[in-house]
């Protein structure tokens, strides 16, 4: 397989796996609230962050010692398009809220290890990750915008069903997809492991490293206000009279892709501390922009997220695969995605839900003071890194 077909297969790759997860979680929660299950959204979220305390680590260590994570990625999407599937179902006929959260669980823990061993799959097939991953990390985002694009313009489905339904079935694109890819072999096969690397604890160990330490710690403080994005500015776009929601919030993506295209020079002209930082200051300003209200300072906000997200977590990403030692590689990413989405969301999206809650009377939100509140949290998190975060240059 030569170098251009194997990059286009990495970013088909990408593609398809974005798209569904953009079609599904996007609408999440005005599909829940259009089945009158509003109330359990922030526990539905919450299901995806207690996933990553379980799944990502174990299936991480699977990666790296015993299994290929090709191999891995086939099952996983498998299972997650029958899990998908089981809980649109329980919603659509009405299931009581324990066996929809049930649903919701059995999803989070298969649907949560694909985005860290697909990124591992495509990291393991470039020579210069610097350059390479960025491009092709766009293409993922592309793919989430196609699949927003789907359920607002061709499915009309930002409220419906219809819509997981149609994730569901792409996941099984996905599993076709990995046959198309190099059985890759684990990069630190054991015979005979502890019972702690079964289950990727031993991935614990990289936070003995101060600025590893810092990168990680700050992934999930800087994931609870980022937690906000997707359900409450989906939220207050309804409230504002938008129809089309998840189109309107793909905007989000369009500076993802631009920043993702531009990544590597970024980073060969600027310090990695100043491209963080940058990442969790541009959100800062984007949640201040959502407090004014309206739908142009939303959408004007809403566009920033790009910046935001890249050069923090895509940046982050890039920097385990090119300090951390290979054969640690995709417990790494395990460990970046269990304390985002395991440590950060869970926090996030409950600490979210009470605070959405405390500034909504009579059921009307006081938005502005929601989003100051998510801003000046987002603040503390910057300086947190600011203070904290040595680099290379500092270390010598």
């Amino acid at each position: 397989m030569d170098a251009p077909t194997s990059r286009r297969k990495l970013a088909l790759l990408f593609f398809c796996t974005a798209m569904p997860m953009g079609m599904w979680n996007v609408p999440l929660a005005n599909i829940y609230a259009a089945y009158g299950r509003e109330h359990l959204v922030p526990w539905v979220l919450a299901t995806t962050a207690v996933a990553a305390f379980i799944s990502p680590l174990f299936v991480g260590a699977l990666a790296d010692q015993k299994m290929s994570p090709t191999l891995l990625l086939r099952w996983l999407a498998l299972a997650t398009g029958l899990a998908l599937t089981l809980s649109c179902t329980a919603l659509a006929y009405g299931w009581n809220d324990g066996l929809v959260l049930v649903c919701a669980q059995i999803q989070a823990l298969v649907a949560t290890p694909v985005w860290s061993i697909t990124s591992s799959i495509v990291f393991s097939q470039l020579q210069t990750p610097t350059k390479q991953f960025g491009p092709l990390r766009a293409c993922a985002t592309f793919g989430w915008m196609a699949g927003c694009w789907i359920v607002s313009f061709v499915l009309h489905a930002d409220a419906s069903l219809v819509a997981g339904y149609t994730a569901a079935g792409l996941w099984m694109l996905v599993m076709g997809l990995s046959w198309m890819l190099p059985m890759i072999q684990p990069g630190d096969i054991q015979g005979k492991r502890s019972f702690r690397q079964i289950l990727g604890l031993d991935a614990l160990d990289l936070l003995k490293n101060r600025d590893h330490r810092v990168v990680f710690i700050t992934a999930a403080l800087y994931s609870i206000p980022l937690a906000a994005f997707y359900p409450y500015t989906a939220r207050h776009l309804k409230d504002l009279g938008v129809e089309n929601v998840s189109a309107v919030i793909s905007l989000a993506q369009t500076t993802e892709v631009l920043t993702m295209l531009l990544l590597a020079g970024v980073l060969a002209r600027f310090r990695l501390k100043w491209v963080f930082m940058s990442g969790i200051a541009i959100c800062v300003l984007r949640y201040a922009f959502n407090a004014q209200d309206t739908r142009t300072w939303i959408m004007i906000g809403t566009t920033l997220h790009g910046f935001a997200f890249t050069l923090y977590f895509i940046t982050t990403q890039i920097y385990l695969e090119e300090r951390i030692d290979r054969k640690w590689r995709v417990r790494a990413q395990a460990l970046l995605y269990l304390l985002m989405s395991g440590v950060g969301n869970l926090i996030g999206y409950l600490g979210g839900g009470w605070w959405h809650a405390s500034c909504t009377q009579a059921g009307i939100t006081d938005w502005t003071r929601f989003w100051l509140g998510e801003s000046a949290l987002t603040a503390c998190v910057c300086l947190f890194f600011v203070f904290a975060y040595r680099g290379i240059r500092a270390a010598k």
